[in-house]
């Protein structure tokens, strides 16, 4: 079994061609992490204001990323907006945009909760120093919303890595892709072919979400303490 699992490995660039796979899969996940924050960030906290306008735009538009399925986003952007708008764009970058648009309505939910479950008293103990509303932002409540937004970000992170395989349908090699070209030229002279190359990619998952989400349990405790 040993020599079967070599065979596909080894035949031509398989392996090599996995490994690029998986980089497409790092990049569209971690990009799209990097957006997400510096668009969620000032997002969350518009939700988190007292003007009403902000939070209820921003609120309908997370309900809607949230209504609608990352697949249908990826088909819209990557077939709708080349025919009607006449705007032509790779399949990487319509797959970051939309993981974009997907993480930044949910880091700005991350940041609003965050942000609001600092106690009101924090504010009116900075105000009461003479502080301003920004200086009491920059130096009391976000210090304290950052402890409790990174194990909501690192768990956000997770979920990006194990959604990425969506863009499989709109032709991007990533890891799962790939994987199944290889299944479909190794799988007609080697039935485990199948066996060895998808639990390869599930390996590759396991070992780069696992730890992910064990590091975010590890510090939901030591900040609960």
């Amino acid at each position: 079994m040993l020599d079967s699992a070599l065979k596909v490995f080894t035949m031509g660039r398989n392996l090599a061609r996995l490994l690029e796979g998986l980089g497409i899969t790092l990049q569209i996940s971690l990009t799209a992490v990097g957006l997400s924050l510096l668009l969620g960030v000032p997002m969350g906290l518009l939700m988190a204001s007292r003007k009403p306008v902000f939070p209820a735009l921003l609120r309908l538009y997370l309900e809607f990323i949230r209504v609608m399925p990352i697949l249908v986003l990826l088909f819209l952007f990557y077939y709708s907006l080349s025919k009607f708008w006449n705007i032509n764009l790779s399949a990487m970058s319509v797959s970051i945009l939309v993981f974009t648009l997907w993480g930044a309505g949910e880091m700005s939910d991350l940041v609003r909760g965050a942000v609001t479950s600092v106690s009101r008293h924090q504010w009116e103990s900075g105000r009461a120093l003479g502080l301003s509303e920004v200086e009491v932002s920059l130096f009391i409540i976000i210090p304290q919303a950052i402890r409790r937004l990174l194990p909501g970000v690192i768990n956000l992170t997770t979920r990006m890595v194990k959604t990425t395989p969506f863009v499989f349908f709109i032709n991007l090699p990533d890891l799962v892709k790939v994987g199944q070209q290889i299944v479909e030229v190794a799988g007609m002279r080697n039935p485990l072919a199948s066996v060895w190359v998808y639990g390869f990619i599930f390996l590759i998952y396991f070992l780069i979400c696992y730890p992910i989400s064990l590091f975010s349990r590890y510090l939901e405790r030591r900040w609960q303490n």
